[in-house]
């Protein structure tokens, strides 16, 4: 019964016993499953899934609805449900996922937002917690308005697009009705994102083509290196050319015809590209798309991971459901017909790379996807059948797609210190740090947060004679 339970848990979490004095250890996963896709508490089980059993699962049940009452607000949709095990008694926490994001722990009159990354339930980021404000209110931020006004932009590139693509005539009504201005003539942020200038700074794309297998120094290694910027129709155009530039079309000759070879399917390039263009987090500022090509693939790494939370590797990618972070700008690209409604554009990938000459399962795209990015890697089908000297090349390709996901860990890394210091506007202890970032391990917090920012000097010791006096406390340098 509990492995059938654990099984079809969409997130799990487990406690030995029901913590009252401390109900913030558990809390923070009711309030990161109801922001995210859903999830279960197991109480009685430990994290190691041993069995222990609840004394009085009655009481324990009692107590859990009136603290989630009490503490987390709105309050979420949530079932308990007792069972035995092995003659033991045990308490199910599910919690549903949530429409009224942000779900909200609340004590000593602090609010804070929680979301899952990994198996641990830590604060929500100032970008995530935006995203779901908008959620709550049944807002996406491509149909928020922005100050700008209609007439003092131009949208020539987009209609011309749209004529070509649908072979009808872009009119002036249909900036209304695709969402791209409101009512009082003011543009929504879909809107600024087609507009003929360059008019949102984070709508860029920087291209890199190395030479080899690893990114290494871009001044010495890199064959071809672009950074584009402008609407998304420009960024997609682009993008798509420097692939195609980069890459080559080989062909083999049979006997009545010559077959050609390309390194990549063009339907998956460009439903790669507009899966970027689309699903990526423009709240999040200071990151862009990143397009990185080696000898052996292309990897096209976008802002913002999976819009429900879980992650893409978890998934069957044909049962997913088409949730939208940018529901505006992707009706508009289906109605110009670079992609479909109904979410089939990691299946088309497939399936166009694997009618490729040449195609073997080997050569099939990859996904991932982390809190923080979307990651889609296409490998070069005729790699193998290049001059390569495999004694002076032995990295392989899960090799580097793993050091693409280490970026993207050390990207979380810099992001937690960045929130140690805006929370260190005032003395705090090493353990209100660890808490506030939702860190478990001591020593992983130690070395990898703390350490790094006293050294560098930009959290200084309110006792730097005693530096493990237990009343030592860190403040920012800047302060």
């Amino acid at each position: 019964m509990l492995f059938q339970l654990i099984s079809e848990a969409t997130e799990i979490d487990f406690k030995e016993t029901l913590e009252i004095k401390k109900p913030k250890s558990w809390l923070k996963s009711v309030s990161a499953f109801a922001n995210g896709i859903g999830g279960s508490l197991f109480f009685g089980v430990a994290d190691d899934k041993n069995i222990i059993g609840l004394d009085d699962p009655q009481t324990a049940a009692d107590k859990i609805s009136e603290i989630i009452r009490e503490k987390i607000t709105p309050i979420p949709e949530v079932v308990l449900q007792p069972f035995e095990e092995n003659g033991k008694k045990l308490l199910v926490l599910q919690v549903r996922a949530g429409r009224n994001t942000p779900y909200f722990y609340s004590a000593d009159g602090v609010k804070q937002a929680y979301v899952r990354v990994g198996n641990s339930s830590v604060p929500a980021p100032d970008h995530i917690l935006k995203e779901l404000i908008l959620k709550g209110n049944n807002q996406t931020f491509d149909s928020l308005s922005t100050t700008h006004k209609i007439e003092e932009y131009s949208f020539t590139l987009l209609e011309a697009t749209y004529r070509e693509r649908t072979h009808l005539t872009f009119e002036k009504s249909d900036y209304l009705s695709f969402g791209l201005v409101d009512t009082n003539g003011y543009l929504t942020h879909a809107g600024m994102l087609l507009t003929d200038q360059n008019s949102v700074y984070n709508s860029r794309i920087f291209c890199t083509r190395w030479n080899g297998l690893k990114k290494t120094s871009i001044f010495d290694d890199a064959i071809d290196d672009k950074e584009f910027s402008g609407n998304l129709i420009t960024l997609l155009q682009n993008a798509g050319d420097f692939i195609k530039n980069n890459s080559k079309v080989r062909f083999t000759k049979k006997d009545t015809e010559r077959i050609d070879k390309p390194d990549y399917a063009q339907r998956a390039v460009t439903e790669a590209l507009v899966n970027a263009l689309i699903h990526r987090d423009y709240i999040v500022m200071g990151k862009e798309i990143h397009i990185d090509m080696y000898d052996d693939r292309v990897e096209i790494v976008s802002p913002g991971g999976m819009f429900d939370g879980k992650a893409i590797q978890d998934r069957d990618i044909d049962t997913i459901s088409s949730a939208r972070r940018n529901p505006v700008i992707a009706d508009l690209f289906h109605r110009m017909r670079y992609m479909e409604r109904r979410g089939s554009g990691l299946r088309k990938i497939l399936d166009s790379t694997a009618q490729l000459p040449g195609y073997t399962d080997k050569f099939k795209p990859q996904f991932i996807s982390t809190d923080t990015d979307f990651i889609v890697v296409l490998k070069n089908v005729n790699y193998d059948s290049l001059a390569v000297d495999q004694d002076t090349v032995q990295v392989t390709v899960q090799d580097t797609i793993q050091d693409t996901v280490q970026d993207t860990i050390q990207d979380d890394l810099q992001t937690k210190q960045e929130s140690v210091l805006s929370f260190c506007n005032i003395p705090r202890s090493r353990s209100e740090i660890q808490e506030y970032i939702g860190i478990k391990n001591r020593g992983y917090f130690l070395s990898d947060i703390l350490k790094p920012l006293v050294d560098t000097g930009k959290l200084i010791m309110t006792l730097p004679d005693k530096p493990t006096s237990r009343n030592q406390k860190y403040i920012r340098a800047d302060i």
